[in-house]
């Protein structure tokens, strides 16, 4: 009897064993959102500025910062919220100040259910209608990761993509990278966008618009703003905006799904939207989601443990909280594999609205996407202005944009450089990401996931063997001479490009 008492009492122990495992870090994450309380995200005449008002009725824009905690909606100060969790560590539902629960639909506060293998999916549609009040109390927005706390060392960049980061790439067709740029380097960025914030062009006229008008997407406040040049300004302007293409948290990634000698593609922008600013209807997919149509220029793929895509969407988010609360990127997970046009309103945003997703991200982090996901934006609902840079990069035989083909980047065929401001300052792994699409083993320099440039090359007798069939130049090192009319132009390496002539 008293061997079984033992027994019985060593296993009601053990049976708590798990509780206090996943309490554990749900504890931890609490005491941090506790310690840090969620400033208010409301105007202040002090702070107010337009400095990007190009259009009749543009919203005013409160002023950036960089600081975390982030901002939590709009919510009067005593509607905040706080996880309060019970003595299991699960989150409880929380009130305000009249006892009302105030956790919104399909999501729970930041600082509960934050393990990325652990995705709920939860109805994030724009329609208040959609709206459901019956989620689990451990539900987490779609696809949050984990987020540091403020006063943690970031760990060393990963030597490569990890099997987690495959897996949920290959799932959804999109991942969230938390933490890429730190505050100061945000804050850098912002300081550039302000000082050339009257450069920004609106997208005003009917033939711009991105959105039906009517629909959940379109917004019912300013156009958006583009404001390009970021890789074209000063050395200090520019320096951050730089580094993000051959950034040591985002090259194993770039490498795992782009491969060997990944590039950029398109010249890379900002994109701003104040309070009602339009957002972007549905558009994408390996399976093009309107016409039904394979697009082999935006397909994705996964073959022998390899995940592939045509084109790679770079979003890192300046400022804004993006997600279900706010608006901003949106994604259809999973669509990469679809084989289907998209049912009838789902573009819009009018129709299924539960099956399009907000990533929750904020200043600093970074969404990566295959453009073979549906992908578009929601109308911003933020009166922090939402500032997000693009890029979009490609495999090293690919090309969707046009932009090496002229040095001004008009499209003008004649050189294959960028804009030549675009190579200055750059380390040797920076520039080799803005090399012209050709084949690894003619003379590309590659950028390697540890950040060095191997040469990958053919031996000297093979090209002379080349030239003396082919009696062309297809692999000699220029140096800016003219052939047949076609001026090259080396870059910063020498002899690393291929030129296929006409007869």
């Amino acid at each position: 009897p008293a061997g079984r008492r033992a027994a019985t009492c060593l296993g009601h122990v053990l049976g708590h064993v798990p509780q206090v495992c996943l309490a554990a870090p749900r504890l931890a994450r609490q005491r941090r959102h506790r310690a840090h309380p969620s400033p208010s995200t409301g105007p202040s005449p002090s702070t107010r500025a337009d400095p990007l008002d190009r259009s009749a009725g543009a919203a005013d824009i409160t002023h950036i910062t960089a600081l975390r905690p982030r901002p939590r909606g709009d919510a009067p100060a005593d509607t905040r919220q706080s996880t309060q969790v019970d003595e299991h560590g699960r989150p409880q539902t929380q009130t305000d100040s009249s006892g009302r629960p105030t956790c919104p639909a399909g999501r729970v506060p930041r600082a509960a259910g934050r393990n990325p293998t652990k995705l709920a999916v939860s109805s994030l549609a724009d329609s208040a209608a959609t709206n459901r009040t019956d989620a689990p109390p451990d539900a987490a927005p779609f696809g949050t990761p984990a987020r540091m706390a403020d006063d943690a060392v970031p760990p060393p960049p990963p030597a490569a993509m990890s099997d987690s980061e495959r897996y949920l790439f290959d799932l959804n067709g999109f991942l969230v990278v938390r933490d890429v740029l730190s505050p100061d380097e945000v804050a850098a960025c912002n300081a550039a966008i302000t000082a050339h914030a009257d450069e920004a062009v609106a997208r005003s006229d009917s033939a711009l618009r991105n959105a039906a008008e009517g629909s959940s997407m379109y917004g019912d406040g300013p156009p958006r703003l583009d404001l390009g040049g970021i890789l074209d300004w000063d050395a200090g302007e520019s320096r951050v905006f730089k580094s993000v293409l051959a950034h040591p948290r985002l090259r194993p990634l770039f490498a795992g799904i782009l491969g060997k000698g990944y590039r950029l593609d398109h010249i890379p922008f900002v994109l701003m939207n104040n309070r009602g600013g339009e957002g972007f209807a549905l558009h994408g997919g390996t399976v093009d989601c309107v016409t039904g149509e394979y697009s082999p220029d935006l397909a994705y793929s996964c073959r022998a443990g390899q995940v592939r895509t045509s084109l790679l969407g770079c979003n890192v988010i300046l400022s804004g909280e993006h997600g279900p609360d706010n608006g901003g990127f949106c994604v259809v997970p999973g669509s990469h594999k679809s084989n289907f046009a998209m049912p009838p309103g789902m573009v819009d945003g009018n129709e299924h609205g539960e099956y399009i997703v907000n990533p929750v991200a904020g200043p600093g982090d970074v969404v990566l996407f295959s453009e073979g996901t549906v992908h578009g934006a929601r109308a911003w609902r933020s009166d922090v202005q939402r500032r997000t840079a693009l890029y979009r990069f490609a495999p090293a035989t690919c090309a969707y944009g046009r932009s090496y083909f002229g040095g001004g980047g008009d499209g003008e065929r004649g050189t294959t450089a960028w804009p030549a401001r675009f190579y200055e300052g750059l380390s040797e792994a920076e520039a080799a990401v803005l090399e012209p699409p050709y084949a690894n083993r003619l003379d590309r320099p590659n950028i390697a996931e540890d950040g060095t440039v191997e040469l990958t090359t053919r031996s000297e007798r093979k090209r002379r063997h080349d030239r003396e069939v082919f009696r062309t130049k297809y692999f000699l090192r220029f140096g800016g001479e003219k052939v047949r009319g076609l001026a090259i132009r080396s870059g910063p390496f020498v002899g690393f490009d291929l030129f296929i002539l006409g007869s």
